[in-house]
Order: structure tokens, then sequence, then C-alpha cells
């Protein structure tokens, strides 16, 4: 997105570890705005984060207008994300036997995403960290979709692709899956896994059959 907004040879250009600085720069203010609520408010807080990273790398030239308008598509645009196609097959499925929920570290835009792609009411809540004040691995977070899915920790099974979320579900009491898609990782963690608690799936077809 910041590569279609300036030339892309001057952003080429640019060292790594400014542009890592600048975005780190940038997240340290995100990480500041625990609750987030609307688009408006999410618009807004974007807005600021990018100024932040342009501040940091003024050769890119990102004026207020090219701002505005990544901070616009940021929050917008519905098409931003896209699902892996055995997501798109297996939630329906686990839809029909299970209660599903979403426990993410994200925006209220995220909603639309979903709505947009069809997703939205294959789950039963939607837990987003702006709203509830607290990131994953915080307990709030998993706590919270216990509580709207009203259902103890021990039946719950947790999947993510980040292992320190997943401990932090386990530390609840809740039964965790890390999500490995890249062939080598998933075998290197199946290893690392012996006798920690969590299983290790490469792909949301090997979760049907944990369950």
């Amino acid at each position: 997105m910041i590569q279609n907004s300036v030339e892309k040879a001057t952003f080429d250009c640019l060292d790594n570890k400014r542009i890592y600085d600048a975005f780190k720069k940038a997240d340290n203010y995100i990480i500041t705005e625990k609750l987030i609520t609307t688009k408006e408010q999410e618009y807004t807080c974007f807005i600021k984060f990018y100024q932040i990273f342009s501040d940091c790398l003024p050769e890119l030239n990102l004026n207020e207008e090219i701002v505005a308008k990544i901070a616009e598509d940021l929050v917008y645009n519905t098409q931003k994300y896209s699902f892996y196609e055995d997501a798109l097959k297996i939630i329906p499925e686990l839809h029909k036997t299970h209660k599903l929920a979403i426990v993410s570290d994200a925006w209220p835009s995220l909603v639309d995403v979903y709505d947009a792609n069809n997703l939205t009411n294959y789950f039963e809540t939607m837990v987003i960290s702006s709203f509830v004040g607290a990131l994953k691995p915080d307990p709030k977070m998993y706590l919270t979709a216990l509580e709207n899915l009203k259902i103890n920790a021990n039946e719950a099974v947790f999947v993510d692709d980040s292992l320190k979320n997943c401990l932090g579900a386990q530390a609840v009491g809740i039964k965790s899956v890390l999500l490995c898609r890249d062939k080598k990782q998933y075998y290197l963690n199946k290893i690392k896994s012996l006798g920690k608690g969590y299983n290790v799936i490469q792909n949301l077809s090997m979760l049907k059959k944990l369950l």
C-alpha cells in the first residue's frame, strides 16, 4: 500500500532498518490507543499512524492527502484481506456442529471484511481487541470469548498461528492448536510441541480430525 503511493524506486532505496524503525515508532503510538470502537476512530488513529511513519521517512513525500488516502484504504477497503481456501471451506462445515468465535487483534473495520466475504454469520461472536481494550495473549481476550459463547474453558479449542497466543489460551484452560502453514515450520513445531500440551496443524482440514 505504501509502495503504491510513492515512487517504487524511492521506497526500494530506503534502508530496511529505517523502514522497520518507522513502523516501530508508529506501532508504539497505535498500541496506546486501547479502545477504538468505531471506524471513524480507527480512521483518525491510522491517519496519525501514517503521519508518524511519514515523518520518519521524509523522502517518501507522503503529504496529508496521501496519508489520508492510505488510512482510508486501510479502514474502508473490505477486500484488504484474502482468506485461505481451506478457511472458506472448513468454516461453514464447522459452523454446523460447533459454536465459532473470532478472537483477533484488530479494529472495527474487520467486521466489514467478514461481512463482505459472507463469513460473519458463521460466527457466534467476534472478540476484537480494540473493543476489549486488550491484546492477545491477555486473558481478557479469551475469557470474553468464553463468556460470549456461554461455554467453559475446557469445552473450547483455540487456533492461532502464534505460539504466544496459543500458550495464552492454554494458560486459562483452553485446548490450543498452533497453525503452521509453512511445511518446514510445521514439522519443526511438531517436534517442539511434544509434551507441551498443544497440537500443531498445517491446515484447517487437519483441525477437523482433532475436534
